[in-house]
Protein backbone atom coordinates (compact mmCIF):
# COMPACT_ATOMS: atom_id res chain seq x y z
CA UNK A 1 0.00 0.00 0.00
CA UNK A 2 1.15 3.70 -1.08
CA UNK A 3 0.55 6.05 1.74
CA UNK A 4 0.53 10.07 -0.23
CA UNK A 5 -0.15 12.86 2.09
CA UNK A 6 -1.51 15.81 0.73
CA UNK A 7 -3.05 19.40 1.53
CA UNK A 8 -6.21 20.41 0.03
CA UNK A 9 -6.73 24.13 -0.73
CA UNK A 10 -8.15 25.60 3.09
CA UNK A 11 -5.24 23.49 4.65
CA UNK A 12 -6.78 20.01 5.93
CA UNK A 13 -5.07 17.33 5.20
CA UNK A 14 -5.84 14.53 2.88
CA UNK A 15 -4.02 11.26 2.42
CA UNK A 16 -4.43 8.48 -0.71
CA UNK A 17 -4.00 4.82 0.31
CA UNK A 18 -3.12 3.24 -3.15
CA UNK A 19 -3.01 -0.17 -3.81
CA UNK A 20 -0.26 0.37 -6.56
CA UNK A 21 2.80 1.96 -5.69
CA UNK A 22 3.23 3.54 -8.92
CA UNK A 23 0.31 5.60 -8.23
CA UNK A 24 1.43 9.61 -8.75
CA UNK A 25 -0.98 11.84 -6.57
CA UNK A 26 0.37 15.41 -7.49
CA UNK A 27 -3.10 16.95 -8.51
CA UNK A 28 -3.88 20.25 -6.49
CA UNK A 29 -6.90 21.56 -4.83
CA UNK A 30 -8.42 24.08 -6.93
CA UNK A 31 -11.30 25.57 -4.89
CA UNK A 32 -11.35 28.46 -3.33
CA UNK A 33 -12.43 27.35 0.13
CA UNK A 34 -13.16 29.74 3.42
CA UNK A 35 -10.84 28.68 6.57
CA UNK A 36 -12.10 25.24 8.28
CA UNK A 37 -14.03 26.23 11.68
CA UNK A 38 -13.03 26.33 14.67
CA UNK A 39 -13.71 23.63 17.39
CA UNK A 40 -16.42 23.13 18.61
CA UNK A 41 -17.51 23.51 22.26
CA UNK A 42 -17.76 20.79 24.81
CA UNK A 43 -19.63 20.98 27.93
CA UNK A 44 -19.66 18.85 30.63
CA UNK A 45 -22.98 16.94 31.96
CA UNK A 46 -22.47 16.82 35.75
CA UNK A 47 -25.55 14.74 36.23
CA UNK A 48 -24.25 12.40 34.02
CA UNK A 49 -20.76 12.58 34.29
CA UNK A 50 -20.70 12.89 30.38
CA UNK A 51 -19.25 15.28 27.81
CA UNK A 52 -21.66 16.85 24.92
CA UNK A 53 -20.14 18.39 22.08
CA UNK A 54 -21.69 21.56 20.41
CA UNK A 55 -20.99 21.97 17.11
CA UNK A 56 -23.07 24.58 15.53
CA UNK A 57 -21.15 25.39 12.28
CA UNK A 58 -22.52 21.57 11.11
CA UNK A 59 -25.52 22.95 10.82
CA UNK A 60 -24.31 24.13 7.24
CA UNK A 61 -22.78 20.82 6.08
CA UNK A 62 -23.97 19.34 3.19
CA UNK A 63 -27.01 17.48 3.15
CA UNK A 64 -28.61 14.75 0.75
CA UNK A 65 -26.91 16.69 -2.76
CA UNK A 66 -27.87 15.14 -6.12
CA UNK A 67 -25.38 12.32 -7.18
CA UNK A 68 -23.79 14.71 -10.00
CA UNK A 69 -22.70 17.17 -6.72
CA UNK A 70 -21.34 14.56 -4.53
CA UNK A 71 -18.19 16.45 -2.75
CA UNK A 72 -16.54 12.05 -2.52
CA UNK A 73 -16.86 11.71 -6.22
CA UNK A 74 -13.20 12.14 -7.51
CA UNK A 75 -12.42 15.35 -9.38
CA UNK A 76 -12.91 15.48 -13.26
CA UNK A 77 -12.59 18.41 -15.18
CA UNK A 78 -14.39 21.31 -13.55
CA UNK A 79 -16.40 19.17 -11.45
CA UNK A 80 -14.20 20.34 -8.42
CA UNK A 81 -14.31 17.86 -4.77
CA UNK A 82 -13.29 16.92 -1.70
CA UNK A 83 -10.51 15.06 -3.73
CA UNK A 84 -8.21 16.46 -6.04
CA UNK A 85 -7.32 13.35 -8.61
CA UNK A 86 -9.58 12.19 -10.88
CA UNK A 87 -9.78 8.77 -9.60
CA UNK A 88 -8.81 6.84 -6.00
CA UNK A 89 -8.06 3.13 -3.95
CA UNK A 90 -9.11 4.71 -0.49
CA UNK A 91 -8.80 8.33 0.46
CA UNK A 92 -9.04 9.54 4.25
CA UNK A 93 -9.27 13.39 4.95
CA UNK A 94 -10.19 15.74 7.47
CA UNK A 95 -13.93 16.81 7.84
CA UNK A 96 -14.91 19.88 6.70
CA UNK A 97 -17.42 20.23 8.86
CA UNK A 98 -15.86 18.48 12.18
CA UNK A 99 -17.37 17.96 15.54
CA UNK A 100 -13.83 18.15 16.99
CA UNK A 101 -10.82 19.48 15.63
CA UNK A 102 -7.59 20.90 16.42
CA UNK A 103 -8.47 24.62 15.75
CA UNK A 104 -9.00 25.76 18.95
CA UNK A 105 -10.29 28.95 20.21
CA UNK A 106 -10.79 30.69 23.61
CA UNK A 107 -13.65 29.07 25.29
CA UNK A 108 -15.12 30.03 29.05
CA UNK A 109 -14.04 27.62 31.75
CA UNK A 110 -17.45 27.31 32.75
CA UNK A 111 -21.35 28.11 32.11
CA UNK A 112 -22.17 27.11 36.02
CA UNK A 113 -19.90 25.96 38.69
CA UNK A 114 -21.43 22.26 37.72
CA UNK A 115 -21.40 22.86 34.39
CA UNK A 116 -17.41 23.18 32.77
CA UNK A 117 -16.81 23.79 28.90
CA UNK A 118 -13.78 23.06 27.18
CA UNK A 119 -12.43 23.11 23.31
CA UNK A 120 -13.83 20.26 21.13
CA UNK A 121 -10.11 18.92 20.63
CA UNK A 122 -9.94 16.10 19.01
CA UNK A 123 -10.11 15.13 15.38
CA UNK A 124 -12.56 13.91 12.84
CA UNK A 125 -12.22 12.49 9.29
CA UNK A 126 -14.10 10.64 6.20
CA UNK A 127 -12.63 7.73 4.84
CA UNK A 128 -13.88 7.12 1.21
CA UNK A 129 -13.80 3.43 0.49
CA UNK A 130 -14.02 3.38 -3.77
CA UNK A 131 -14.01 6.46 -5.92
CA UNK A 132 -17.34 4.04 -7.37
CA UNK A 133 -20.77 6.38 -5.74
CA UNK A 134 -22.80 3.48 -6.76
CA UNK A 135 -21.21 1.13 -5.11
CA UNK A 136 -21.16 -0.39 -1.16
CA UNK A 137 -19.16 -1.66 0.83
CA UNK A 138 -20.61 -4.72 0.51
CA UNK A 139 -19.55 -5.07 -3.34
CA UNK A 140 -16.04 -4.17 -2.67
CA UNK A 141 -13.42 -6.75 -3.28
CA UNK A 142 -11.37 -9.04 -0.80
CA UNK A 143 -8.15 -7.17 -1.60
CA UNK A 144 -10.19 -3.27 -0.93
CA UNK A 145 -11.41 -4.09 2.30
CA UNK A 146 -8.14 -4.88 3.46
CA UNK A 147 -7.10 -1.31 2.31
CA UNK A 148 -9.68 -0.36 4.20
CA UNK A 149 -8.58 -1.86 6.99
CA UNK A 150 -5.04 -0.97 6.52
CA UNK A 151 -6.00 2.58 6.13
CA UNK A 152 -7.91 2.17 9.70
CA UNK A 153 -4.82 1.00 11.66
CA UNK A 154 -2.44 3.85 9.99
CA UNK A 155 -5.02 6.16 11.09
CA UNK A 156 -6.09 4.94 14.66
CA UNK A 157 -2.11 4.79 15.25
CA UNK A 158 -1.20 8.44 13.89
CA UNK A 159 -4.26 10.10 15.90
CA UNK A 160 -3.92 8.24 19.13
CA UNK A 161 -0.20 10.04 19.36
CA UNK A 162 -2.28 13.88 18.58
CA UNK A 163 -2.26 15.99 21.91
CA UNK A 164 -5.12 15.36 24.23
CA UNK A 165 -6.84 12.30 22.21
CA UNK A 166 -7.73 9.30 24.34
CA UNK A 167 -9.61 6.95 22.11
CA UNK A 168 -10.07 6.85 18.15
CA UNK A 169 -14.11 5.55 17.02
CA UNK A 170 -13.74 4.07 13.39
CA UNK A 171 -17.50 3.36 12.10
CA UNK A 172 -19.50 3.33 8.94
CA UNK A 173 -23.34 4.88 8.60
CA UNK A 174 -24.74 3.36 5.91
CA UNK A 175 -28.45 4.63 4.39
CA UNK A 176 -30.93 7.71 4.80
CA UNK A 177 -32.97 5.26 7.55
CA UNK A 178 -29.57 5.93 10.02
CA UNK A 179 -29.24 9.88 9.08
CA UNK A 180 -26.40 9.33 6.12
CA UNK A 181 -26.35 13.02 4.76
CA UNK A 182 -23.96 11.75 1.62
CA UNK A 183 -24.63 8.47 -0.23
CA UNK A 184 -21.18 7.47 -1.63
CA UNK A 185 -19.98 4.62 0.34
CA UNK A 186 -17.69 6.10 3.29
CA UNK A 187 -16.94 5.58 7.13
CA UNK A 188 -15.80 8.25 9.68
CA UNK A 189 -13.36 8.09 12.34
CA UNK A 190 -13.35 10.44 15.49
CA UNK A 191 -10.26 10.87 17.78
CA UNK A 192 -12.53 12.08 21.21
CA UNK A 193 -10.53 13.72 23.76
CA UNK A 194 -12.23 11.62 26.25
CA UNK A 195 -12.95 8.00 26.75
CA UNK A 196 -16.88 7.12 25.33
CA UNK A 197 -19.69 6.17 27.52
CA UNK A 198 -19.92 3.16 25.69
CA UNK A 199 -16.22 2.22 25.87
CA UNK A 200 -15.75 3.51 29.96
CA UNK A 201 -19.18 0.65 30.70
CA UNK A 202 -17.73 -1.88 29.01
CA UNK A 203 -14.10 -1.30 30.99
CA UNK A 204 -15.35 -1.59 33.80
CA UNK A 205 -17.41 -4.60 33.35
CA UNK A 206 -14.19 -5.89 32.02
CA UNK A 207 -12.63 -4.90 35.10
CA UNK A 208 -15.13 -6.67 37.48
CA UNK A 209 -14.55 -10.06 35.90
CA UNK A 210 -10.77 -9.57 35.97
CA UNK A 211 -11.00 -9.22 39.75
CA UNK A 212 -13.45 -12.18 39.99
CA UNK A 213 -11.77 -14.14 37.79
CA UNK A 214 -8.01 -13.31 38.29
CA UNK A 215 -7.17 -11.85 35.47
CA UNK A 216 -9.47 -12.88 32.78
CA UNK A 217 -10.36 -11.07 29.74
CA UNK A 218 -14.65 -10.61 29.73
CA UNK A 219 -14.67 -10.17 26.03
CA UNK A 220 -12.52 -13.46 25.26
CA UNK A 221 -14.70 -15.53 27.73
CA UNK A 222 -17.79 -14.07 26.43
CA UNK A 223 -16.77 -15.50 22.96
CA UNK A 224 -15.39 -18.40 23.97
CA UNK A 225 -19.07 -18.86 25.03
CA UNK A 226 -20.75 -18.18 22.30
CA UNK A 227 -18.67 -20.77 20.11
CA UNK A 228 -19.39 -23.24 22.40
CA UNK A 229 -22.36 -23.55 22.04
CA UNK A 230 -23.29 -22.00 18.78
CA UNK A 231 -26.39 -21.04 18.97
CA UNK A 232 -26.13 -17.65 18.02
CA UNK A 233 -23.07 -18.03 15.59
CA UNK A 234 -23.48 -16.59 12.53
CA UNK A 235 -20.20 -17.31 10.35
CA UNK A 236 -16.89 -17.86 11.64
CA UNK A 237 -13.37 -18.88 9.52
CA UNK A 238 -9.60 -19.59 11.35
CA UNK A 239 -9.36 -16.20 12.52
CA UNK A 240 -12.87 -14.30 13.33
CA UNK A 241 -16.42 -15.29 14.84
CA UNK A 242 -19.78 -13.15 13.82
CA UNK A 243 -22.25 -13.79 16.47
CA UNK A 244 -25.47 -12.30 17.81
CA UNK A 245 -24.99 -11.22 21.44
CA UNK A 246 -27.08 -12.95 23.40
CA UNK A 247 -28.45 -9.97 25.02
CA UNK A 248 -28.61 -8.25 21.33
CA UNK A 249 -30.30 -4.74 21.64
CA UNK A 250 -30.99 -4.31 18.17
CA UNK A 251 -33.51 -6.64 15.74
CA UNK A 252 -30.11 -7.66 14.14
CA UNK A 253 -26.83 -7.26 15.71
CA UNK A 254 -23.77 -9.13 14.95
CA UNK A 255 -20.82 -9.32 16.42
CA UNK A 256 -17.31 -9.53 14.43
CA UNK A 257 -14.40 -10.60 16.99
CA UNK A 258 -10.95 -11.82 16.80
CA UNK A 259 -10.13 -15.61 18.35
CA UNK A 260 -6.73 -13.24 19.24
CA UNK A 261 -6.99 -11.03 22.01
CA UNK A 262 -5.77 -7.55 20.68
CA UNK A 263 -6.42 -4.05 21.88
CA UNK A 264 -7.03 -2.73 18.46
CA UNK A 265 -6.95 -2.55 14.33
CA UNK A 266 -3.14 -1.52 14.75
CA UNK A 267 -2.59 -4.88 16.75
CA UNK A 268 -3.87 -7.76 13.89
CA UNK A 269 -1.20 -9.18 11.85
CA UNK A 270 -1.44 -10.03 8.55
CA UNK A 271 -3.73 -13.04 8.10
CA UNK A 272 -6.02 -11.68 10.44
CA UNK A 273 -6.01 -8.45 8.27
CA UNK A 274 -6.92 -10.97 5.04
CA UNK A 275 -8.71 -13.17 6.61
CA UNK A 276 -11.50 -9.84 7.88
CA UNK A 277 -12.77 -9.06 4.35
CA UNK A 278 -14.35 -12.30 2.77
CA UNK A 279 -16.00 -13.05 6.27
CA UNK A 280 -17.33 -9.62 6.69
CA UNK A 281 -18.56 -9.16 2.96
CA UNK A 282 -20.45 -12.45 3.86
CA UNK A 283 -22.10 -10.94 6.65
CA UNK A 284 -23.14 -7.94 4.84
CA UNK A 285 -24.58 -9.38 1.85
CA UNK A 286 -26.58 -11.35 4.59
CA UNK A 287 -28.26 -8.54 5.77
CA UNK A 288 -29.08 -7.38 2.33
CA UNK A 289 -30.20 -10.76 1.91
CA UNK A 290 -32.76 -10.90 4.85
CA UNK A 291 -35.61 -8.55 3.56
CA UNK A 292 -33.81 -8.23 -0.10
CA UNK A 293 -33.51 -4.69 0.38
CA UNK A 294 -30.31 -2.50 0.91
CA UNK A 295 -29.91 -3.13 4.64
CA UNK A 296 -29.25 0.40 6.92
CA UNK A 297 -26.62 -0.55 9.13
CA UNK A 298 -24.26 1.48 11.33
CA UNK A 299 -20.34 -0.38 11.48
CA UNK A 300 -18.61 0.48 14.73
CA UNK A 301 -15.19 -0.13 15.40
CA UNK A 302 -14.57 -1.28 19.32
CA UNK A 303 -10.98 -0.21 20.20
CA UNK A 304 -8.73 0.21 23.78
CA UNK A 305 -8.45 3.51 24.48
CA UNK A 306 -5.09 4.72 23.63
CA UNK A 307 -3.20 5.86 27.04
CA UNK A 308 -5.70 3.69 29.78
CA UNK A 309 -7.06 0.08 30.71
CA UNK A 310 -5.68 -1.25 27.34
CA UNK A 311 -5.29 -4.79 29.07
CA UNK A 312 -9.04 -4.88 29.73
CA UNK A 313 -9.99 -4.24 26.21
CA UNK A 314 -10.67 -6.68 22.89
CA UNK A 315 -11.21 -5.37 19.31
CA UNK A 316 -14.20 -6.71 18.00
CA UNK A 317 -16.62 -4.88 15.11
CA UNK A 318 -20.25 -4.06 16.15
CA UNK A 319 -22.64 -4.59 13.04
CA UNK A 320 -26.86 -3.66 13.47
CA UNK A 321 -29.60 -1.81 12.00
CA UNK A 322 -32.66 -0.74 13.28
CA UNK A 323 -34.52 -2.67 10.25
CA UNK A 324 -36.96 -5.00 12.59
CA UNK A 325 -38.65 -6.32 9.42
CA UNK A 326 -39.29 -5.41 5.60
CA UNK A 327 -41.85 -2.47 6.62
CA UNK A 328 -41.11 -1.64 9.60
CA UNK A 329 -38.03 0.06 11.39
CA UNK A 330 -37.48 0.04 15.38
CA UNK A 331 -37.27 3.72 16.39
CA UNK A 332 -35.29 4.47 20.56
CA UNK A 333 -38.73 6.01 21.84
CA UNK A 334 -39.42 6.30 25.40
CA UNK A 335 -37.84 3.60 26.89
CA UNK A 336 -34.74 3.45 24.86
CA UNK A 337 -34.10 7.76 24.67
CA UNK A 338 -35.46 8.32 27.55
CA UNK A 339 -34.31 5.68 30.05
CA UNK A 340 -31.20 3.52 28.39
CA UNK A 341 -32.88 0.40 28.49
CA UNK A 342 -33.41 -1.43 25.10
CA UNK A 343 -36.71 -3.31 24.55
CA UNK A 344 -35.51 -6.02 21.41
CA UNK A 345 -38.53 -7.20 19.08
CA UNK A 346 -36.74 -10.10 17.77
CA UNK A 347 -34.65 -12.89 19.72
CA UNK A 348 -31.25 -13.27 19.59
CA UNK A 349 -31.61 -16.28 18.32
CA UNK A 350 -34.03 -15.87 15.87
CA UNK A 351 -31.79 -13.35 14.38
CA UNK A 352 -29.04 -15.82 13.91
CA UNK A 353 -30.77 -18.60 12.74
CA UNK A 354 -32.47 -15.72 9.82
CA UNK A 355 -28.93 -14.43 9.20
CA UNK A 356 -27.28 -17.83 9.05
CA UNK A 357 -30.15 -18.62 6.04
CA UNK A 358 -30.21 -15.43 3.61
Amino acid sequence: MKRTAIDLADGRELIYFDERDDAVRDQPDRRDLPPPPPASQLRYDPLTDEWVAVAVHRQTRIFLPPANECPLDPSVGDRLTEIPAPDYDVVVFENRFPSLSGRVADEPGEITPFTSVRPGLGRCEVVCFTSDHNASFASLPPRRVRTVLDALADRTEVLGELPGVEQVFCFENRGVEIGVTLHHPHGQIYAYPFVTPRTRALLAAARRHAERTGGGNLYADVLAAERATGDRVVTENEHWTAFVPAAARWPFEVHVAPRRVVPDIPALSDSERDAFGPLYLDLLRRFDGLFDMPMPYISAWHQAPVRIDREFGHLHLQLFSIRRAKDKLKYLAGSESGMGVFINDISPERAAELLRAA
